[in-house]
């Protein structure tokens, strides 16, 4: 009878932290959610990155729940020190084992910290260069002009220099043609911008211009150079050489070439 009485009195505690514990998971798991739209709210308000918003929600989220469930099994009488040692082993154990892709997941919130480029830029880098089609939190993945996927980790492309070709909304289109020491250099020049003059796509603002841009050793190299918008770069810069050869045969200015002569001496 005493060992009944005595199991009843240490079951009505338990009973009773049992019942504590489901309340606070029922109200923490309200408060959790009430707390993640706020944090999701602010930071769409603020214009922050969507994937940078889904990441941080999903720490938030984490930490809470974490701490919801140290909250829970305390309540439950659970000694929360050798736990947190526990987990601070396994810790340690997985981010030793996963240093690279930790690397790569630093240099995700990095760049969409930072933002060196967004979707839709154009970008160069050491590693290929392409359109940016998408940033996660461990690669970003290039498109290139021949409908290639380049992907590179986070860590290599957040501490290697880049180019953005789409920061403004203009870019420079620049074409160096090389001519003959026999052909007129100021009518290749001004058939050279005439060609700029006439795309319809060149920025008609006063800055298409031409120089001699080097004297080599078998030809004279004229540059030229005009604007055009970001997005039509490349098709602009096709055409124009195309049209400045062109304009050159017609013109009469020669496009040297390396050659080989053979002088035949009868002994």
């Amino acid at each position: 009878m005493d060992s009944i009485s005595a199991l009843g009195a240490a079951a009505v505690p338990l009973l009773f932290n049992i019942i504590a514990a489901i309340i606070i998971y029922i109200i923490g798991k309200k408060l959790i959610s009430l707390a993640l739209k706020g944090v999701d709210r602010a930071t769409a308000k603020a214009g922050t990155d969507e994937t940078l918003r889904k990441f941080f929600l999903s720490v938030v989220k984490i930490g809470l729940y974490v701490l919801l469930v140290f909250i829970i099994v305390s309540q439950l009488g659970v000694n929360t020190a050798s736990l947190i040692t526990v987990l601070g082993s396994a810790a340690l154990a997985v981010g030793l084992a996963l240093q690279g892709s930790l690397a790569n997941f630093a240099g995700g919130v990095l760049i969409l910290l930072t933002r060196p480029f967004q979707v839709g830029d154009y970008i160069v880098t050491g590693l290929g260069e392409g359109v940016v089609e998408e940033i996660n939190l461990i690669c970003t993945k290039l498109t290139t002009l021949d409908k290639k996927v380049i992907i590179i980790p986070n860590s290599a492309i957040s501490s290697a220099p880049i180019t953005n070709c789409s920061t403004h909304p203009t870019r420079r289109v620049d074409i160096a043609v090389p001519i003959s020491y026999k052909s007129d250099m100021a009518k290749a020049r001004q058939l050279i911008e005439s060609v700029y003059n006439a795309h319809p796509d060149i920025i008609k603002d006063g800055t298409v211009a031409s120089h001699v841009d080097s004297l080599g050793d078998h030809a004279v190299t004229i540059a030229a150079c005009g604007f055009t918008e970001g997005s039509k770069y490349w098709p602009v810069r096709w055409q124009l050489i195309e049209d400045i050869k062109t304009a050159f045969a017609e013109g009469g200015i020669e496009i040297p070439y390396n050659q080989l002569d053979v002088n035949v001496k009868n002994s």
